[in-house]
Order: C-alpha cells, then structure tokens, then sequence
C-alpha cells in the first residue's frame, strides 16, 4: 500500500478523530492517549459514519449494581444503530465473529524524514505577481 501524509499531529489531540479521504475511500484517524488509528469510516453493518459515532469506552459487569469501566475512548458506536468497534482493531462488539471495520496501518514521521525520505508532501509553486496570488498545480 502507499502511504500518505494525513495531519501533522497537532492537528489531531487526544481523544479527536479526523475524516480524511484518500482516493474514493473515507477513512477516519483516531487519537486514543497519543496513539493514532485508522478506521474506513463506513459502518459494514448498514453504512453508517462512524466518524460521526460515539466514542465511548468498555463497561463491564459481575452483577446488578456493579461496573467497571475500562479502554476509554477505545470504541466507536456507530450513530445509525449503536454497533460497536474496537477502534484498536475494528473489529465488531455486535458480531466479533463475523463482523469488523477495515483497519489500516498509521505511522508517525518526523516532518524533516519525509522532505528527505520516501514520502513526498505535495507541493505546489506559489508566486505573486502584482496583485493576484498564483497556484501552479
């Protein structure tokens, strides 16, 4: 697969997600505690958004009255019908042997690797020229 620059980390805090569409695929990127994961943003059960899901967390229990809540911020419902996936790994809290999300890989990279290795930000020309901005794409 190719890679792609999609945010610079910053742009993306704790606990935020961002829609970015690479080709004809939306894919949403997590940030869970400073780790980044990417979701294709189309539910499989019925096409929801997930980037317009609830992110939530894993809530247990042992017996009536008692909970635990654990992996905050680590699943995402979808808004349509409430489907869970794990945000980790997509796969589906509704139906983990059949259903998941496709998952794909991220990966932090400083900005001066990328000038000087594989992967090339795209860049455009810009020049002044009286009173108008040019852009040569």
């Amino acid at each position: 697969m190719t890679a792609h620059v999609v945010a610079a980390v910053k742009d993306i805090p704790p606990g935020a997600r961002k829609l970015v569409k690479l080709g004809r695929r939306d894919i949403v990127i997590f940030n869970v505690g400073g780790e980044f994961f990417a979701l294709n943003n189309r539910c499989p059960h019925l096409g929801g958004s997930l980037f317009h899901g609830i992110q939530t967390s894993m809530v247990q229990s042992s017996e009536p009255g008692v909970y635990a809540c654990s992996r905050r911020g680590e699943l995402v419902k979808c808004p349509w019908h409430g489907w869970g996936y794990d945000i980790r790994t997509g796969q589906s809290w509704c139906d983990p042997a059949d259903v998941c999300v496709r998952q794909y890989e991220t990966a932090i990279m400083p900005g001066a690797q990328l000038v000087a290795g594989p992967l090339k930000a795209e860049t455009l020309i810009v020049r002044v020229e009286d009173d108008y901005v040019l852009v040569e794409a």
